[in-house]
């Protein structure tokens, strides 16, 4: 049943993938260019969660009716009304280890101190693909190897 998980994830991802504005090149490498590209469109308005996948169980609900806010001095805002979260983001192109076997070391970063629902969207994520009102991430879960999904949606 894992296996067959997986492998619907592969397909998903290629196809989606395929269907986006911007994708990897050939070598599974984002260019300088698209990444500062990511960058202007992720301060770009204000972003919502539409999907997010924390290894074995759909968590989107946690983080509805919070709007985020990605500054390009680093700071990451989540607001829904009553309550503003602080964190911070970056994209990152470095030739450091991460936990992911991924071909790029282009790293979409999120970290969140509390509370807990936020602390795990902290992690280095790998991007899978972007568009102007869509950015699409993944991670592969250490120890269990699960695979995360995260997918920010720009508000309307």
């Amino acid at each position: 049943m894992k296996k067959i998980f997986l492998k619907l994830l592969v397909v998903f991802t290629l196809i989606s993938g395929i269907s986006c504005d911007e994708t990897k090149d050939q070598t599974g490498n984002f260019s300088a260019e698209q990444i500062t590209e990511l960058k202007s469109i992720a301060v770009e308005g204000t972003w919502e969660i539409a999907y997010f996948f924390d290894t074995d169980k759909e968590e989107t609900s946690n983080f509805n009716g919070f709007s985020f806010t990605f500054n390009a001095s680093g700071a990451l805002l989540a607001v829904n009304g009553t309550n503003e979260i602080n964190g911070t983001w970056s994209i990152t192109d470095s030739s450091s280890d991460d936990d992911s076997n991924s071909e790029s070391d282009v790293d979409f970063n999120i970290f969140f101190s509390t509370p807990l629902d936020f602390e795990e969207l902290s992690d280095d994520w790998d991007i899978v693909s972007y568009t102007s009102s869509r950015i699409e991430l993944k991670d592969v879960s250490g120890g269990n190897g699960g695979i995360d999904n995260l997918v920010f949606e720009k508000k309307k």
